[in-house]
């Protein structure tokens, strides 16, 4: 098994630049990455306290239909190697919400898949350095 650490806690938000100031001044937590442009539909804010990057927290702003009172906390993320071999492997045991590996604008790779109670989890192959 190539699985190695928490990579991120993903959380919705209805606008970045609030949040990205929210949890700058009020967390403590710093800014290490940006992804997407304003208006492009989609985009993430990857921050970590200083000192210690290996685990983020990723906010991510997209078209939202709405975002519940319950539920904001979108996604568990754990680093992997060797991410077609590990999806492989989650196909084989037949979990649902299996998704195709995506690949974002830095060529960092990730694909989804749901744990027992229905919660969501990626497995995401970094081209950053943590």
């Amino acid at each position: 098994m190539a699985v190695s650490k928490i990579e991120h806690i993903g959380i919705k938000v209805a606008q970045l630049e609030h949040s990205l100031t929210f949890y700058q001044e009020v967390i403590g937590l710093t800014l290490q990455d940006m992804i997407g442009e304003p208006g492009s539909g989609l985009r993430l804010a990857f921050l970590s306290f200083p000192g210690q990057t290996s685990v983020e927290v990723e906010l991510i702003e997209r078209v939202w239909t709405g975002l519940p009172d319950e539920g904001k906390v979108s996604h568990v993320a754990f680093t992997v190697t060797g991410i077609e071999a590990e999806h492989s492997r989650i196909a084989a045991l037949k979990l649902p919400g299996l998704t195709e590996i995506s690949t974002l604008a830095n060529g960092s790779r990730y694909f989804f898949f749901d744990g027992p109670d229905g919660e969501k989890l990626e497995f995401f192959e970094s081209t950053r350095s943590n």
